[in-house]
Parts: C-alpha cells; structure tokens; sequence
C-alpha cells in the first residue's frame, strides 16, 4: 500500500513539472534607472520608495521587493519593471489627484466639520485619490447616520476624471426619515410589570414629548444604558441574579420602524443578614456609621450599597485621607437567599495640601479668589472644602468657568496640589438701550457697572433709568470684603420719580431722594445678616381729583417726609450659582421700619423662600413662596398707602394685569394692601436649541396670590390662580422676561392680561 502511495505522488509531481513553462529570472548588476510614466510626481519621490540602487545586483528578490515598495507608497495603481541592457526601466501608472470633493444632501452632518474629519484620514483635496478609501468613508458616513437613527440612508458616490489626471468627487447624500422605537418588548419579567419597567428606560416609543426629547429614536449606545439602568432597577430591589439574556433589535424593511425584544431573568430577591465594617481604622467607626445607607434585614439594595461606600470614601476624604480605598465584599447564601456584607476599608496616607494655585485670572486679583477659599495651604486635604471653595468661586459672577485638580506632589505619596482653573467673563458692562413694558412704557436706561473693578471684587454702578413710570439715578459702591472675616461695607445715593398712575396704580406721584449705607455680616457658610440705614426725603404730589382714601392721608400727615430707616436681613443660601440655579434654595427674611420720630411710622415684614430641586440635566424644579406684612406705629393707623404691597404681572401672579391685584381705592384704582401672599411652582429648562446656553430659560409655570387690606382679611377664596408657559432672556439691555399665562380663577372685575412681557428695568 506503501509503495503504491509514492508512486502516485511521484507521478504527480512529474505532471506538474512537466506542465510548468520553463523560464528563469536572469540578474544583473544594475548601471542605471529610468522611471517612466510620471506626470505629477517628480522621480526623486520614486527614488525615495525604491529599495535598489546603481550598482546593486538585482534578481528575483529585488524585483518582488521594488514593485511591493512602489505598491505601499500609495501614489501608482499600475507598476512594471523592464530590463535593457543593465539598465532598469520602472514603468509606473499614477493614481489621479482629487481635484474637490462635494458633499450633498446631508443636513444632519455639517459640511466643513465632517471635510476636516475626511482631511484627517487622507482624504481631502489635492491628495491622492484611493477608491478603498473612498469606500471607508462611505461606510463610515453610513455609521454616523445610524447612529442618529437614520437606518434608510443612502450614500452614492460620482467620481468624474478631468484632464491632467485628476478627479472630482461627489458624495450624494440621501438621509432618509429617522427610525422610530414602535414597540419594545420585555420578556420573562413577572415581578414587575412592563409599563413599570419602560418607565426607568430613556428610550421609548413615540409621545407628546418626543419631538423635544428625541427618545423615539433608537439608538445602540442609548439601549446599552438603559439595559444597565433596567439592570439597577432589579438589583437596587435585591435580585443580585438578575441577568438580561438575550436583546434583538429589527427593523422593517422600509428602515422606519424598530422592535426591541428583551429577554430577562429577573431571579430570587435576596436581603442582608449582616452589615460589618473591617480593615484600617484611621478614624473611631463610630463617625462612619450615621455613613450606612443598609441595615441588616433590609432588602438588598446596589444603590445603597455604593451610596453607602460613597459616604464612607468622603468622610475619609474630608480627614485628610484623599487617596481612601472602600470596597465591598458580599458573601451571598444561596440557600437562605441572604447576604452578608463587608465594608473593607484601606484609608492610605493622610495628605496635607501643599500649595493652592490659580490659573486663568489674569484681570482678578489672586487675593480676591483666595478670600473664597475654604480649603487652606497647609492644611489637611478635606473633598468637601475643596469643592465649596470652587462653588464659591463660581458664585462670584466673575467666570464662566470654574475647575478643579488635585494632582499629587511628585516624590510625595501624602501631598497634593489644589489647582483651580477659572475661565474670566466680562463682569463690568457699559450699557446704554431702549426697552419696553406693558406696564412702564419705552424704558430709557444707561449704566456703568463694575461688578469686579480692577480686580478687586468691588462693585461700582452708576445708572440712569427713564420710563413712563419711573427716573431713577442712582450711584452704589460695595467692597464684599472690609475685613479680613467677610464684613462687606456698601453706600450709595440716588434719585426717583414715580408715576404710580402709569403702573395701573392710584393717581399720585413720589419723589423720592436719599442715601444709605450697608454692612453685611457672614453668620456661617451658608447663613448671613445684612445691616442698613437710609435717609431720605419723600414728596408726595397728587391729582387734583385723588381718591378719598389718598385726599384723607395727605390731610391727616401732610405730603413731605423726611425720615430714617434701618433694614435687617437674615440669609440661608445654599444656592449653586445666583444666575439660574439648578441646586440648593434661599430663605431670606427681612425687617424694614423707620425709626421712631421720623415724619413716616411704620415697618414692614417680607418672608422669602425659594427651593431649586434638579430633575434631569436639563430641568429643574423651583418653588417660590413670598409673603409680606407692614402696619403703622405712632402717629400712623396703618401703613402709607404708597408703601402697601402689590401682586400681579410677570413677575408676580402672571395672567393678571401688573399690580392689579388686592384692595382698590373709591376710585377703582388698585391701591395695594398690608398683606402680600404669593408664591410659584416652575419647572424650567433651556431652549432645545440652546441647551449650552446660561442666559436663557423656558419654565411651565403656576403661579398664586393676592395682596389684602389686612391679615384678618385673608381667604383662600381670594387667591388668584393662573398656569402658562414662561421665559427669560438676560439681554444686553436688561432682562427680558415673556409669558403666556391662562388665569384660573378669575372674577368679575379682575383685569386679566394672558400675554405679558417686560424688557429693562421695571417698576
């Protein structure tokens, strides 16, 4: 068998030699090269590319390496080698030039940003022209489209010779309707049903809301989320088993329409038997304990699991321990369908911050960033105080920008560098504009403000505002540090003129003139007390056929005052910026009263509370209550008719006239009350097309209140009710606040007013 075997392998072997022509590559010593066919690019580029030279010996070898190196440049689509004599003649085809590339259709993807993305990859003009290439870019265009869930897209691509071999190129963009989520499917869940479930996914199929939200479209970064979130979901309710088995996304052949099936199983719901804390403990358990966010008996729960190594890591941070490692180590009882858990605690080395530093100020002084400062050079690194100071930083108004590093020391293992980087915005302004209110009429206004002046954080202003209702001149110095501690020291004078009949008031006007002097006193981090004193003159002129209620004060106290008062305030302020907070809230409650002896009596009360609650990345929650009470001492029964609270407006009960609301004279004027209760609940957003942007906001709103002669005349039936649509866009001239409002309770009488707006400064 052996034998037979070879000599049938022999036999074939004779065959194919016999069958194979007989030739042989002669070398020889190479005296010269000519390269022909070139037309754009020069023979010392070809040169550059050939792994043989003059007086080399060429052979076999040599001839496979010239034509693979030619080949791999990229420049020839055809290359030939000849021999005359001992001369070698590379014969060469050349690829042609693009001479421009054209992109049409696509309106999803810019034009220029996606040629620079195409330059990148070598594909641009005046390059080579490669057809793989060309060929990845089709596919890579395709991807881009599908990931913005365009699966219907069609790219075709013309390529046009011209003359000096060249070509131009056109890429033919059909984008095609973008595919919709028509149904996702959940399948082996029984705990929880699928209505609950799809409730925790950020894609859905198509609602009211997807034209804004665009969570109708699929997308296979999107589904991997929301696969991890539907994974929380269960494991967050202790089913540490839940596993997602299988996921199949199709779509319909007219690429419109897209099925998600999601195959799970949801497995057991586990509880914690035990909760230990172990490893190195640098600080008495004790403090780390009110840190546990799980307690034996519980259901297990992920999230509090690493909410709970959360807590621990920054309470270790804030002792200095920056670098602290937590771990958490289950051991899981199949049997009993419990857990025991673990906290495993490595603290590391205490780090002390070495130097704090500052980059980007370069108008705002260095002292001025560093009064801001909670976290001190020297000092143990605490995350929490490092954090604050740059909120603080923030909350200056100075920058656009605030961030944060804390790179370790070289050669050090226990000592950090605190490095803030700020981003400067202009915090001075020269303004002079026209604006308008429904209520004010044309607004004349000019001001020279310096929030930071020459980098001291000092606020200068001087302002001149002209409207129909107010004059108003004003000067105002404030230096938020006169002391080393925080004391801020303010003063200013000004000048108003206030036509109260053109703000839907009482026929009277006031003129008004004075100065003040303020101090400001920190209480603690977020707590502050405020302190003035104001001089000032009222005159107080009016209509000839005034109310009775105006003709009788003017009879009782006369119609020039001079007085002095003195404000007091108390301030909570947890706010994250001043401009659009997103996190935090303000209380504020503050006393104003002329002092005993002056021509006017009388105080008042204001009460404000303000709650911003973050809901997504871009919308937040705000809650607004205000509430104001003042009365008359002395020689006064109540409080000056001129100083009573008003309510309604755009910025106070919208869908109802400004200042409309509350008591009125015998005339029918609204002439205002010792009573003020108002309050809102928005939620706001930024424009879908402006999500960046820090100057503009949109808010759903419902607002309430009314103002009353008295709190003894106080009535739920009262309250003034409306619900609408807002905006607010701080503009160059001043803020321009818009809205659309639908009163809810109106009566007989009220003067309603659905679109209301107000641009510059207002009464």
């Amino acid at each position: 068998m052996k034998v037979r075997l070879r000599r049938f392998v022999l036999a074939i072997l004779a065959l194919i030699t016999c069958s194979t022509p007989a030739w042989s590559f002669e070398a020889f010593e190479v005296s010269d090269i000519r390269v022909e066919g070139l037309q754009r690019i020069s023979p010392g580029t070809v040169f550059n590319f050939l792994p043989v030279q003059v007086g080399d010996r060429f052979a076999e070898y040599e001839s496979e390496q010239t034509i693979r190196a030619l080949f791999k440049s990229g420049y020839f689509k055809n290359v030939s080698l000849e021999r005359e004599g001992t001369v070698l003649v590379v014969l060469v085809t050349e690829r042609p030039a693009v001479a421009d590339i054209k992109i049409q259709g696509n309106e999803d993807l810019e034009t220029e940003p996606l040629l620079d993305s195409l330059k990148d990859i070598g594909f641009a003009k005046g390059r080579v022209f490669d057809r793989s290439l060309l060929e990845k870019v089709e596919l890579e265009l395709e991807r881009q489209y599908y990931s913005r869930g365009k699966y219907g897209v069609k790219i075709e691509t013309t390529v046009t010779p011209l003359e000096r071999n060249r070509v131009d190129i056109l890429i033919d963009v059909s984008e095609g309707a973008i595919a919709r989520i028509r149904q996702i499917n959940i399948v082996g869940n029984e705990v929880f049903d699928d209505e609950k479930l799809l409730d925790t996914f950020n894609q859905s199929t198509p609602n009211w809301l997807s034209f804004y939200t665009k969570d109708d479209q699929y997308s296979k970064q999107e589904l991997a989320a929301d696969l991890e979130t539907l994974r929380s979901y269960y494991q967050d309710r202790g089913y540490i088993n839940f596993n997602v088995d299988s996921t199949q996304v199709s779509i319909t052949p007219d690429k419109k329409d897209i099925y998600i099936t999601i195959n799970i199983n949801e497995g057991q719901q586990y509880k914690i038997r035990e909760v230990r804390l172990s490893g190195e403990m640098v600080v008495p358990p004790e403090q780390l304990f009110p840190n546990f966010q799980v307690n034996a008996g519980d259901v297990f729960s992920r999230k509090r699991v690493t909410d709970t190594v959360t807590r621990i890591s920054d309470s270790l941070g804030n002792e200095g321990y920056a670098f602290a490692n937590v771990n958490t180590v289950p051991d899981i009882d199949e049997e009993t369908r419990e857990v025991d858990l673990t906290f495993f605690v490595d603290p590391g080395k205490r780090v002390y911050v070495r130097r704090v530093n500052f980059a980007g100020n370069s108008k705002t002084r260095d002292e001025v960033l560093r009064q801001e400062l909670r976290q001190m050079e020297g000092g143990w690194f605490s995350a929490e105080k490092v954090e604050r100071s740059r909120t603080r930083l923030q909350r200056l108004g100075y920058f656009e920008e605030v961030n944060v590093e804390t790179p370790a020391v070289p050669g050090t293992t226990d000592a950090v560098d605190v490095n803030y980087s700020v981003t400067e915005q202009p915090s001075g302004s020269i303004s002079a504009g026209v604006g308008f209110s429904q209520t004010s009429g044309v607004i004349l206004n000019g001001s020279i403000t310096q929030d930071n002046f020459l980098g001291t954080g000092r606020r200068v202003s001087v302002s001149v505002n002209n409207s129909d209702v107010t004059t108003l001149y004003s000067f105002s110095y404030n230096n938020p540090y006169y002391t080393v501690d925080g004391i801020s020291r303010g003063f200013g004078a000004f000048y108003r003129e206030t036509d109260a009949d053109s703000a839907n008031i009482a026929d009277y006007t006031t003129d008004t003139y004075g100065a003040n002097v303020s101090y400001g006193f920190p209480v603690s981090e977020y707590n502050s007390f405020q302190f003035s004193i104001e001089a000032d003159s009222l005159k107080l002129e009016i209509a000839e056929f005034a109310s009775r209620e105006i003709t009788d004060f003017v009879n009782d106290h006369g119609d020039n005052f001079k007085s002095l008062g003195l404000t007091t305030s108390f301030a909570h302020d947890t706010r994250n910026r001043r401009i659009f907070p997103s996190d935090g809230g303000l209380r504020r409650i503050s006393v104003e009263t002329k002092i005993p002896g002056s021509e006017l009596e009388y105080y008042k009360l204001n009460l404000g509370i303000q709650q911003y609650v973050p809901l997504t990345k871009l919308f937040t929650f705000h809650a607004k209550v205000d509430v104001g009470y003042g009365d008359g001492y002395g020689d006064f029964d109540e409080m000056p008719f001129f100083e009573n609270f008003f309510a309604g407006g755009v910025r106070s009960v919208r869908g109802y006239e400004d200042n409309s609301l509350g008591p009125r004279d015998s005339d029918n004027d609204p002439i205002g009350g010792n009573f003020k209760t108002t309050g809102s609940a928005q939620i706001q957003f930024p424009p879908p097309f402006l999500t960046q942007s820090n100057a503009v906001r949109l808010s759903l709103f419902y607002d309430a209140g009314n103002v009353f002669a008295g709190t003894e005349d106080w009535t739920a039936d009262d309250i003034r009710m409306s619900a609408g649509i807002g905006g607010t866009w701080l503009s160059p001239v001043g803020p321009l606040a818009v809205s659309v409002a639908q009163p809810i309770n109106d009566k007989s009488g009220d003067d309603v007013q659905q679109f209301q707006f107000s641009l510059g400064a207002g009464f």
